[in-house]
């Protein structure tokens, strides 16, 4: 069973955008502090009337890994 959930962090147009590795969350923000806040919220209403054992996770309140991708310029 997981008790992490994993988020790509990409910034597309100025506007940060975390997509979920292993859950359907997709959220966004003008700011990466707004971004982790908006994470957080997300992945409480995502737990919020589930059992997190069907979702293969040990709690309601995983722990949260954000990857922030930084891309190559030429």
């Amino acid at each position: 069973m997981k008790s992490i959930i994993q988020f790509k962090i990409s910034n597309i147009d100025g506007v940060y955008v975390a997509e979920g590795v292993d859950v359907a969350i997709v959220t966004e923000a003008q700011s990466f502090d707004v971004l982790v806040q908006n994470i957080r919220e997300a992945v409480t209403l995502h737990f919020e009337d589930e059992d997190p054992s069907i979702m293969d996770f040990m709690t309601k309140q995983p722990s949260i890994l954000l990857n922030y991708e930084i891309p190559q310029y030429a």
